[in-house]
């Protein structure tokens, strides 16, 4: 079969910057610009004119992966942008209200127990020895709670003595993307403001128009432009899916505020303050805090929520500036259409709970590169493939999120109460809970490459949020290894003891990467 000049795919236009628009640029760049002869153009046109937020982001530990595949140093990319290490997230009054009896936190944390070994919820359900559920399965949470750091200044770039993430200034993070994409990775950058875009008769993209007179043409366009999606929802006509019937958060208040003191305790983690009709966010970066009040308007009115965010922030005189920012829950009916994909914001959006932001963008990402079609005659079977696959992502991330809310004991609030309700769960996380009251989650029901989340992400918030899995009598004989699975609780156990001894605190080792930089790998 001969594929005609004409067929093949060499240029690539992604429209839109910042963190998902830099991601998709960098992931093409690296995968297509050296894979063939002719190599394949990657360039990104965005506006001058669109402000960031900048309140300070998380990311899960893929990003690592990520950052190391791009070629891009852990040191350059700690100093440049605000960096500090995630080690998890601390849920605070999730479970139950707050000053109700029991314990007011738990840990989600991304030190992943060894199945291969065993799994040893089932053990710690019979039995739990007085331990919560991460310190009997892991040491990341007494590290955490000690105000440590993941690694010492030993360990090379993107390892770690325990697994980690970062918390981020994701506007520095967009300017070192753009250097390192331009600089390194040989993608052209144009500053302009897309006006038009324009179709053929078979309905693709043929090009858009700026601002400055230009009509870009592209094989294949990236729309990286956030709610807006000019390209995929206007230009295209794909619909939106609006997903608040489940998530019913759809606004944010937003502030960056000052650490109290010099020098003070930087935590590695994120706080997740349950509130009375949301929660708010508290992101520790190396020289301020990044927080926020995620909360739905059908449950609170505007001013109220203002006022739970203020009070939690100690700003009750009103003192510091706050942003509100609408947020469309929910994603597009497809993801790719014709020869326009979307990655971002334009793709679509849950509240960033589990720091899904980043995680799907960069996700995605780089499943088009991967995946990146050979010429125009293929892309229709890639496309599909492609939306199947960021469809059932999608479809996880909603289940996930839900199930931090449904399994909640907080009745104080009708926000609270309507998301226990069966009418707001979807059928496929009803199914599991059904499952998991008469046994814990298996291994096996996460067998896509493309989890987003996985089966120690569900055993951590399950379990932390205390949830009720009854381990019958008559089924207790399959789990026959309680001496040796206690044997292992008590290992971990000795084992963060000798790291609580070992790790350095967590502000000293961001300063000393600073200052020193960590050894290349």
């Amino acid at each position: 079969m001969t594929i005609s000049s004409s067929d093949q795919i060499k240029r690539v236009l992604v429209v839109g910057g910042g963190t998902a628009g830099w991601l998709s640029a960098c992931h093409l760049a690296k995968k297509l610009s050296s894979s063939s002869p002719a190599g394949v153009q990657i360039t990104l046109v965005e506006s001058e004119n669109i402000p960031t937020i900048g309140v300070g982001e998380g990311t899960v530990p893929a990003i690592r992966e990520s950052l190391r595949y791009l070629g891009i140093s852990e040191t350059e990319f700690v100093r440049e942008c605000d960096v500090t290490f995630k080690q998890g997230i601390k849920f605070a009054n999730w479970v139950r209200p707050p000053g109700a009896a029991g314990p007011d936190f738990y840990h989600h944390v991304f030190d992943y127990p060894d199945i291969g070994a065993g799994d040893l919820t089932p053990y710690w359900l019979q039995n739990s020895l007085g331990r919560s559920y991460v310190d009997a399965v892991s040491v990341q949470g007494a590290v955490c709670d000690r105000g440590l750091g993941p690694k010492d200044m030993t360990v090379p770039e993107f390892e770690g003595i325990v697994s980690y993430a970062y918390h981020l200034d994701a506007a520095k993070f967009a300017r070192l993307l753009t250097r390192h994409g331009v600089e390194k990775l040989g993608v052209t950058h144009r500053l302009a403001d897309i006006q038009q875009v324009h179709r053929d008769d078979s309905g693709n993209i043929s090009s858009v128009a700026t601002n400055t007179g230009e009509h870009i043409e592209a094989d294949l366009f990236v729309d990286c432009t956030g709610f807006a999606s000019l390209l995929l929802g206007q230009a295209m006509g794909v619909g939106f899916v609006d997903k608040r019937n489940v998530l019913f958060a759809d606004y944010a208040l937003a502030a960056q505020l000052p650490y109290a003191v010099e020098n003070a305790p930087i935590p590695s983690f994120t706080i997740s303050t349950a509130q009375e009709s949301g929660w708010i966010w508290d992101i520790g970066l190396s020289e301020r805090r990044g927080t926020g009040y995620v909360y739905s308007s059908a449950h609170t009115d505007h001013d109220r929520a203002e006022t739970v965010f203020r009070s939690y922030l100690g700003d009750d005189e009103g003192k510091l500036l706050v942003r509100k920012i609408p947020m469309r829950v929910g994603h597009r009916e497809t993801y790719w259409q014709n020869n326009c994909v979307a990655i971002g914001l334009s793709q679509g959006f849950v509240e960033p709970l589990e720091a899904t932001g980043i995680l799907v963008y960069d996700a995605t990402a780089r499943m088009l590169a991967d995946i990146f079609p050979v010429n125009r005659s293929v892309m229709p079977i890639v496309a599909r493939q492609f939306n199947q696959a960021v469809q059932y992502a999608w479809d996880r991330v909603i289940d996930f999120i839900k199930l931090h809310y449904c399994i909640s004991q907080r009745r104080d609030h009708p926000f609270w109460v309507e998301n226990s309700e069966a009418s707001t769960i979807p059928e496929s996380l009803m199914e599991k809970l059904k499952l998991w009251v008469f046994q814990p989650p298996s291994t096996y029901e996460f067998p896509s490459k493309l989890e987003i989340f996985n089966l120690a992400n569900y055993q951590y918030v399950l379990y932390g949020m205390e949830f009720d899995t009854r381990i019958d009598k008559s089924v207790s004989g399959r789990y026959s290894m309680m001496p040796t699975a206690q044997s292992r609780m008590s290992e971990i156990a000795n084992f963060s003891s000798q790291l609580l001894s070992k790790l350095p605190e967590h502000r000293t080792l961001i300063e000393k990467i600073k200052k020193f930089g960590l050894q290349k790998v």
